[in-house]
């Protein structure tokens, strides 16, 4: 017999929720064959089978949330031995992984381009906040002492707190043990004050005056009826997990925008004259997606402050650029992450970009693929849009768009007026930490490497 346990995806991670079981008790089960879906802070995850065998008792039923580790059933792998020692956490998860719930962003691309929608994985988890035993309630009575289990605090719980402006101590916990599950966040108060920044600037020593504004950070409410000819359906956790980040988003951003005008007409005959010669070569198709980011990530090398986040009072710069780049598949939109783009030609983009988006649709994204983006890009153009004005993916402080190319006619050396192939690629940018010559000179900088730049030699031909 082998245990089948709650996987860890992730440090974060410490709990999940069995949103279906893919096999019912009695039925064979072959190893790395998917077993049961789970929901997690970061990742919905398609969980494959440690072992073959047959899956003879079901524990946690679908729905039920549980903390890592906890036994979710037992299969037996027909060697005729007794109970044995539960497999590893981590042996269920070593090749699982789907696209995360907690999305941002707008924007959707062709399959073909490898890139559909804008989505954006969450921030990063706020300052752990104590959920002490014994703590007072709203109504100054005291919370009984509800065991270990009561500080286990998921990052979304953290995160929605903070948002909420909700002290945990306060909050009586409903889940095993105590624990202090989402819907209790949800249900401790119906919106939170956030201070929005009525000036341009952001620093250390930058005044911040600022005011407070009730804001809701739930997602949309589902109406309980229908009229004659309409269907009512709750929204799935996905959508609900996207609707929440994206409030969260435009609520605590100073979101301006900026587009530029690219004369694009040498990689539109670059990109026809080497498609098939690439795709022979590299197995992938040779979309405009890679030539985008390489120039982004040089402007990004130059501007470092486009690559930044706010964390607090303190901006913080990495070295390196991770580039999220957005997808959509069929539960929703996810943004999956080009770890040291800065590191890669167009090959090895063009290559991650085709691997990220065919795993995110096909349901097999680990969780480190879908977190710590520094900056994101999407590509609406190909179902075409012409222009974008896309929400941050938060923590990042601005997202680019890359809309449909056309042919237009454009002036020219001087005053001589030619058909060209053209694309407007725009940016939403967070005001807080950004100003607009920043912003503006950064676009320049792709535009300058997009029209200028030699790809062929970079894709080696």
């Amino acid at each position: 017999m082998t245990s089948i346990q709650m996987p860890q995806l992730g440090e974060t991670i410490v709990e999940g929720t069995i949103l279906k079981w893919l096999k019912a008790e009695g039925e064979e089960v072959d190893r790395d064959e998917p077993l049961f879906e789970i929901s997690t802070d970061k990742v919905d995850t398609e969980v494959p089978s440690p072992v073959a065998g047959t899956l003879t008792k079901i524990v946690v039923a679908e729905g039920e949330t549980v903390p890592v580790g906890t036994e979710l059933a037992m299969i037996d792998s027909g060697n005729g031995e007794g109970p044995a020692e539960p497999a590893p956490p981590a042996a269920a998860a070593a090749s699982s992984g789907t696209p995360a719930t907690e999305a941002g962003g707008s924007g959707t691309v062709a399959p073909d381009e490898a890139s559909d929608a804008s989505a954006a994985p969450a921030p990063p988890p706020s300052s752990p906040v104590g959920a002490s035993q014994g703590a007072p309630v709203a109504g100054g009575t005291s919370l009984p002492d509800r065991g270990p289990r009561s500080q286990i605090l998921s990052p979304l719980v953290r995160r929605l707190a903070q948002e909420r402006g909700i002290d945990l101590a306060t909050v009586a916990g409903s889940g095993t043990g105590g624990r202090i599950t989402k819907a209790d966040v949800m249900a401790a108060a119906p919106s939170a004050t956030v201070s929005s920044v009525s000036w341009g600037g952001v620093g250390p020593a930058a005044p911040q005056p600022t005011t407070s504004a009730p804001v809701s950070v739930a997602p949309p409410s589902i109406g309980a009826g229908a009229a004659e000819g309409e269907t009512v359906e709750p929204l799935s956790h996905i959508r609900k997990a996207i609707a929440t980040h994206m409030v969260a988003s435009v609520n605590e951003t100073a979101r301006a925008w900026t587009m530029v005008e690219v004369d694009v007409d040498h990689l539109v005959k670059l990109r026809e004259r080497a498609k098939d010669g690439f795709l022979a070569t590299h197995g992938v198709k040779l979309t405009y997606l890679p030539f985008v980011v390489r120039a982004t990530v040089d402007a990004l090398k130059a501007f470092p402050m486009v690559n930044s986040r706010i964390d607090g009072e303190n901006v913080v710069t990495p070295r390196g650029v991770h580039m999220g780049i957005a997808v959509s598949y069929d539960a929703g939109l996810i943004v999956p992450v080009i770890k040291d783009a800065d590191a890669m030609n167009s090959v090895g983009i063009a290559r991650a970009i085709t691997d990220l988006a065919a795993r995110a649709r096909g349901h097999q994204l680990k969780p480190d693929e879908v977190q710590g983006s520094t900056f994101a890009i999407t590509n609406p153009g190909p179902y075409g849009s012409l222009v974008s004005v896309p929400i941050i993916n938060q923590p990042n402080v601005a997202i680019l768009a890359l809309d449909a190319i056309q042919k237009r006619p454009v002036v020219v050396e001087g005053d001589a007026i030619a058909v060209r192939s053209v694309v407007y690629v725009s940016m939403s940018w967070d005001h807080r930490l950004l100003d607009g010559e920043i912003a503006t000179r950064f676009l320049a900088r792709v535009k300058q490497n997009l029209e200028s730049w030699d790809f062929a030699e970079d894709l080696g031909i």
